[in-house]
């Protein structure tokens, strides 16, 4: 049985991320460099298939891990104590947990995520699906829920009243705002099949969610009035301008307010850049080391061949929903630091090798006395080191 002690480490370890998080968006926005405050993270959704691509954005596969972290991230961002009752209305952001729920499928075997219908069984929604948006709303107390492009026993999860109105906002007390994902809306008519008009698919207000990521309750809302599926007062704002509100978007100059105090010297601060130096070594996973060959000894490593595109690309480092950072340093300027006479080939202009130079790169890496060979993206690929190309292989060198 887990101790309160063991609880309130386990949070007090994440919170200082979500906290950093939070204090950034806030000095940006009071900086004028942003136009709102409303952050669609943390995604909890319980990874337990490793086919799904999503996987390494989650906390993983236990729903009470999932939970813990979604409660202290949300916090973080918020503006909250680590723990404890939520004792301010006010918001420093607006975090928003997702994809509720079930969701775990990207394209497999022709289904693809927006298709995907998830059989799940009352008991394995209340035991392993739905833990982690509990805990988010009832220890968090987020501000905001996404809804998920998948289908749940049929039902799509943005039009789910059962999910979004009973279970979340009636079961767990959330009172903020519901969003779809982007595109989420209109599938239910274009790819599901379960809206069996355009105008069908408005029926995701009528379960009460707020915000459609995407133009299909714009173009189609008023002609969905006019034939009678909703009404004016289904199309509810007060979500979401209670939200602004509590993050004090109409009380004039930010700098005046609650977190006015937060100014450009908290972005990117040296505080904050270790935090995110913490979280690379700690998340870093060394799947082998044959013959114990790492690390590398700075004084018995003379040369080292930096080999393969992804070496040198900053933007690459990115992945995906990112801002600027505040610093980039790709793996040849690391290993430049490192060792001396590091030397660097592309080999191939991208991971797809559309046009190569395997020569050189041979050449360069026969030469010195290790070589460190970067080579993997969205698609895999490995060299052919005994021909003048490149070819598509499921290496993981």
């Amino acid at each position: 049985m887990e101790s309160a002690t063991m609880r309130v480490s386990s949070e007090l370890h994440y919170f200082p991320w979500p906290q950093a998080i939070g204090t950034e968006a806030r000095g940006i926005y009071n900086n004028g460099q942003a136009e709102g405050l409303t952050f669609w993270a943390p995604n909890i959704n319980v990874f337990r298939d490793p086919r799904w691509g999503r996987g390494q954005e989650t906390p993983g596969e236990d729903p009470t891990m999932s939970g813990k972290y979604a409660a202290v991230f949300v916090r973080g961002v918020q503006g909250y104590a680590t723990a404890g009752a939520i004792n301010s209305s006010d918001l420093e952001a607006s975090a928003c947990c997702k994809h509720f729920a079930a969701y775990d499928l990207d394209n497999w075997k022709g289904v693809t995520r927006f298709a995907f219908d998830a059989k799940v069984t009352a008991q394995d929604l209340a035991d392993t699906y739905n833990p982690p948006f509990k805990s988010c709303v009832e220890d968090g107390g987020a501000s905001g829920i996404m809804c998920s492009y998948n289908r749940v026993n049929g039902v799509p999860t943005c039009a789910d009243h059962s999910l979004l109105t009973k279970t979340a906002r009636g079961d767990w007390g959330f009172n903020g705002y519901i969003t779809s994902d982007c595109g989420a809306v209109a599938i239910i008519h274009d790819v599901q099949g379960y809206a069996k008009e355009p105008e069908d698919a408005a029926d995701v207000l009528k379960a009460e969610m707020d915000v459609n990521c995407g133009g299909y309750v714009q173009t189609h809302g008023l002609s969905a009035i006019q034939k009678g599926k909703i009404t004016e007062r289904d199309i509810a704002l007060h979500n979401l301008f209670t939200i602004r509100m509590r993050l004090g978007l109409f009380n004039g100059n930010p700098k005046y307010n609650r977190y006015g105090n937060i100014g450009a010297d908290q972005v990117c601060k040296q505080e904050h850049q270790n935090l995110a130096l913490q979280a690379a070594q700690d998340g870093i996973v060394l799947l082998k080391n044959d013959g114990g060959a790492l690390p590398l000894s700075k004084t018995k490593v003379s040369s080292i061949a930096v080999i393969g595109p992804n070496a040198n690309n900053a933007p690459l480092l990115l992945g995906n929903y990112h801002g600027p950072p505040c610093i980039s340093v790709t793996p040849l300027q690391a290993l430049q630091g490192y060792v001396k006479d590091a030397r660097f080939v592309a080999g191939c202009n991208a991971a797809v090798c559309n046009v190569s130079n395997i020569g050189e790169a041979v050449h360069v890496a026969s030469s010195a006395d290790y070589v460190v060979l970067f080579n993997r993206g969205r698609r895999s690929i490995g060299w052919n080191w005994g021909s003048p190309g490149c070819r598509s292989t499921s290496s993981t060198a």
